[in-house]
């Protein structure tokens, strides 16, 4: 398993990054659409929908986040900074912040088919929505962000491993503790002070910092809430497109959670300055 993440790792970071750096605009919001139809699959599955049911969700999937693209693409042509889709980065913040600590509280995620479609499309289109506008800011500052996310995963991982006594969500996931959350928390500080130091010159210490760590946290609550969904569904992960990592949405847990915080923080600040 060790030496399938590995080599899955070697060969998909390499053309993610090539992707992020040198693709059109247009071949980036493909890929994009891609990534979340097939992510939409993947929720199928882990919400249990019948056949019609993934067939159904699947089109409308392809077509909702295909106009979203669309529009967006043609609006970060005028300005990257387009609040035209505001409304959907701030719809994912409120079900982040306010209602998945609910559910993550109740340990227990619908089991209505509506209500299913709407989550699903809540977590993967705002993502995708996300990548896009970030990188048409700046693909290193979206790479920047996403290393947020790895770099508090990695710390949590190891620190849990080394010090972790007590259990943050055991009902969830066994093998998270309030020890890894804290070596999390503490690495995504350091990076946020080096970000600051060498690519502001010590600007925006009172709003980068902070924001990471925030950003640190709900990618918490993205992979405890992928968890939680996992566990109700009763599988490991949620498909096997990636060997050794399992399925978009086991790579992309956290990401889902923090990315659209990311950029609607970036779009108000934005504003701010005006």
């Amino acid at each position: 398993m060790l030496k399938a993440r590995i080599l899955t790792a070697v060969i998909v970071l390499p053309l993610f990054l090539s992707a992020l750096f040198y693709l059109q605009d247009i071949f980036w919001a493909i890929l994009l659409l891609t990534l979340t139809v097939i992510g939409a699959r993947e929720w199928s599955y882990l919400a249990r929908f019948s056949v019609k049911n993934t067939a159904i969700y699947m089109t409308l999937t392809t077509l909702l986040g295909g106009e979203l693209l669309f529009l967006l693409n043609m609006a970060t042509e005028i300005n990257a900074y387009t609040p035209v889709l505001i409304w959907i980065y701030t719809l994912s913040a409120v079900f982040w912040v306010a209602y998945v600590p609910f559910l993550l509280k109740k340990s227990e995620v619908t089991n209505n088919v509506v209500v299913s479609m709407l989550i699903g499309w809540v977590l993967l289109l705002p993502t995708a929505l996300a990548l896009y506008q970030l990188r048409a800011i700046n693909p290193f500052l979206l790479l920047g962000f996403m290393g947020t996310i790895w770099i508090s995963d990695t710390a949590a991982y190891f620190t849990g491993r080394t010090f972790g006594k007590h259990k943050l969500a055991p009902h969830i996931s066994p093998g998270k503790t309030w020890e890894g959350v804290a070596g999390a928390m503490l690495a995504v500080i350091v990076y946020g002070f080096v970000w600051v130091h060498v690519f502001t010159k010590g600007d925006y210490m009172t709003t980068l910092v902070p924001l990471l760590v925030l950003l640190a946290v709900l990618g918490i609550l993205g992979d405890l809430f992928e968890s939680l969904i996992k566990r109700q569904a009763g599988v490991k992960d949620s498909g096997k497109i990636l060997p050794g990592h399992g399925g978009i949405l086991d790579r992309i847990d956290a990401l889902t959670a923090a990315l659209p915080l990311a950029i609607l923080a970036l779009l108000i600040f934005n504003t701010l300055q005006l």
